[in-house]
């Protein structure tokens, strides 16, 4: 593993997909005002190889989105690693469709993307009969292709940020079915970067943890309990089943909380309770977005 060297002047971060993707988008978005270099991972598990390889490296994972819910493997692959939360962005996740320069939506015959995007847009697409639907990996791979290969007659339904960043003429805005789609993503370091990138006289308002319970009766209600009484509000509690472990579970729950110290003293309390334990960051709250 090499050694982290911070350099605040820009910010490396992995990020699943090609440039353009909303990843990328949502990094930019999280560290407005520092340059941005992203690097490409194909997959979620190979974001967090190339974390492990390298300290000074962030990255940047959906973690929930508003219209598919909780993304499962990011919650595990977050636990079994080394890394921590440092931050979260939530982002508005909306659909444009762009070709090459001078083509006309009319003239169209193929719209390619992401199978997700292209169902967020069936409506759309429902209206444009003529757009034969051809599924691919990524929403920005789309763009980047059609704009790399000259492909006439040929769409993209991406990102605006993409469509702007491979030279694409974007025909229509905001084309997915449901306008309320949101996705939030967690800012995740190696654990000595972390301690560096805490902002300096803030203490964080928010933590994500995780832990497993006996199977007792009653001992989800006792731990949750004890949050209440010190005033921890749990705004998302999400449990998997613990492989080789039959009807037991692990739980990943996000606390928001006005005063540290209560914070710490509920942790303290609810240890005897609670077994794995971990806290997988602590950080500031990013505040819901306007549209």
């Amino acid at each position: 593993m090499t050694e982290p060297q911070p350099n605040h002047s820009c910010r490396r971060v992995a990020i699943q997909g090609v440039p353009g993707c909303y990843h990328d988008a949502a990094a930019r978005g999280y560290f407005t005002g520092t340059d941005v270099e992203p690097v490409p991972c194909d997959t979620f598990p190979a974001l967090f190889d190339a974390l492990a390889d390298d300290a000074s490296l962030l990255g940047i994972v959906a973690i929930e989105n508003t219209i598919a819910g909780s993304i499962l493997s990011n919650h595990e692959l977050l636990r079994q690693s080394n890394l921590a939360v440092v931050g979260e962005y939530k982002m508005r996740i909306s659909h444009v469709i762009a070709a090459l320069p001078g083509q006309k939506l009319e003239e169209l015959e193929e719209v390619n993307s992401h199978p997700m995007a292209l169902l967020q847009c069936e409506q759309y697409i429902r209206r444009h009969p003529n757009l034969k639907v051809i599924e691919k990996l990524d929403t920005a791979g789309s763009a980047m292709e059609i704009a790399h290969r000259r492909l006439v007659g040929h769409a993209a339904i991406c990102g605006e940020y993409a469509a702007n960043l491979y030279g694409l003429n974007i025909l229509d805005k905001g084309i997915e079915t449901n306008k309320r789609n949101f996705t939030r993503f967690l800012v995740i370091a190696d654990p000595i970067t972390a301690a560096d990138m805490k902002p300096a006289g803030t203490a964080p308002d928010k933590a994500s943890i995780v832990f497993s319970l006996p199977h007792t009766q009653g001992a989800l209600s006792k731990v949750l309990t004890i949050f209440s009484f010190y005033d921890i509000n749990l705004s998302k509690i999400q449990s998997l089943p613990i492989i080789g472990r039959e009807w037991e579970y692990r739980f990943y729950v996000d606390l928001t909380f006005d005063d540290y110290t209560r914070y710490r003293q509920s942790i303290d309390a609810a240890r005897p309770l609670i077994n794995d334990f971990r806290i997988l960051g602590e950080y500031m709250e990013c505040r819901n977005p306007i549209d």
